[in-house]
């Protein structure tokens, strides 16, 4: 079976300036509810994201996140892909020092998968 995909979009993302964009600190946001759909099966895969990012000019806005990250319910893509293109999203639009996402799958079939990409220099 085949899902067809709708894409999400960055657009929904909203930014808010650093109040102390002189200083390097992190910010860690959990979302413990994502959700989006296998792409073979149209099974729906529930993970846990945590995205930790050093801001640098901006950061995002927490209810503009839930937002867009409601989209990938009805958004077909393996692991690898939507944990990629969530840190593209976020990276284009605060423009982090560093950001680092962490998506870990509940487990399918007996086996669990945890994805983990990073923008930027490692602190």
């Amino acid at each position: 079976m085949s899902v067809s995909l709708t894409d999400p979009s960055r657009a929904t993302l909203e930014t808010f300036e650093n109040p102390f964009p002189s200083r390097d600190y992190m910010i860690e946001t959990i979302c413990p509810e994502f959700t989006s759909l296998c792409p073979k099966t149209g099974q729906p895969d529930f993970g846990t994201l945590t995205i930790t990012y050093i801001p640098d000019r901006m950061c995002f806005e927490l209810k503009s996140l839930k937002l867009y990250l409601q989209q990938y319910r009805n958004h077909g893509a393996f692991y690898e892909r939507v944990t990629n293109l969530i840190l593209d999203d976020l990276v284009a639009v605060t423009a982090p020092r560093w950001m680092r996402i962490e998506a870990a799958f509940t487990p399918r079939g007996g086996i669990r998968s945890t994805i983990t990409v990073e923008h930027g220099r490692r602190p």
